[in-house]
């Protein structure tokens, strides 16, 4: 998959000549460029892209080539000062952003990252928040051997950390929260040693987060929720040469501070409205989760 926005010719030449230097972290337009950008892109892209881009939805970034790339943006990032984005796990393709891996909706990234907006305005309706809900990477093939892999992960790590910084660029006082569901937690994970200015990461329902241990993931505090119904408890904790993700953030020996999974059904319900992982991850984006732990 090709992505993304505005990469200059040099860029560009780096990322397709064979063994040219590893090109650099290509980085985010301003925001007004970005939104003009996809939403020229959508318009040119046709049904049903061009209807989101009528409807006056903000994207920041869209590339329907291949599976498709796409961040929108929920609420005002130019005035936010709490940003939360959401990074998706295996199987997500563009088709999917908005009516969810298999017309499920649950699993869309548009439905989950409005259903956090709704949550944080609801939680504090005087916060100024906005939830990206960024699929910009090839996710894994969930029936390959690539999705026991972290190579999908590390070119996302490499694309969600270009993103984030150039968020903190132009938003250099918000405090940011990164998401991962499932494999989306393995991308999170790789790119947090890279982004210092992050202050939580989130792993729901996630098979690793390529650390052992969340002491070795740059810093930030690390949040994990595993539902007990959720079918990675299935899945091997084990890493052997490339193969696996090891020990699953939701252990007690990786370090995370545990959320609630109350009201949670099976591996893609933590951000449906009525959970209990919902709830906690947006105090979490607020920073109330952080202060109540330090009162204790």
């Amino acid at each position: 998959m090709r992505t993304v926005l505005l990469l200059g010719g040099a860029t560009l030449m780096a990322l397709m000549l064979p063994g040219a230097p590893a090109a650099p972290v290509p980085t985010l337009p301003a925001f007004a460029d970005a939104y003009r950008s996809a939403t020229a892109a959508m318009h040119a892209a046709g049904p049903p892209y061009a209807t989101w881009a009528a409807a006056g939805r903000r994207f920041l970034a869209f590339d329907p080539r291949g599976d498709g790339t796409a961040a929108e943006v929920i609420g005002d990032l130019a005035t936010a000062d709490r940003i939360a984005v959401l990074v998706p796990g295996a199987d997500t393709a563009l088709p999917d952003f908005d009516r969810g891996l298999g017309g499920v909706a649950r699993r869309a990234p548009a439905t989950q990252a409005r259903a956090l907006y709704r949550q944080l305005r609801a939680a504090h309706p005087d916060a100024r928040v906005a939830v990206v809900a960024w699929l910009g990477y090839d996710t894994p093939d969930g029936t390959s051997l690539d999705v026991v892999r972290e190579s999908a992960a590390r070119n996302g790590a490499r694309a969600l950390t270009g993103f984030v910084r150039g968020l903190v660029a132009q938003r250099p006082g918000a405090a940011v929260t990164l998401v991962g569901h499932s494999y989306g937690a393995i991308v999170v994970g790789l790119a947090a040693p890279d982004l210092p200015e992050v202050g939580d990461l989130v792993a729901l329902g996630a098979p690793g987060m390529g650390a052992g241990r969340a002491a070795d993931l740059g810093g930030a505090r690390v949040w994990a929720a595993l539902a007990p119904a959720d079918w990675i408890r299935r899945v091997p904790a084990v890493r052997l040469l490339d193969l696996g993700h090891g020990r699953r953030p939701s252990a007690p020996a990786f370090g995370a501070r545990p959320l609630p999974t109350a009201g949670v059904s099976g591996h893609d319900g933590y951000l449906v409205p009525g959970s209990a992982t919902l709830d906690a991850v947006a105090e979490v984006v607020l920073g109330r989760m952080a202060d109540t732990e330090a009162a204790r």
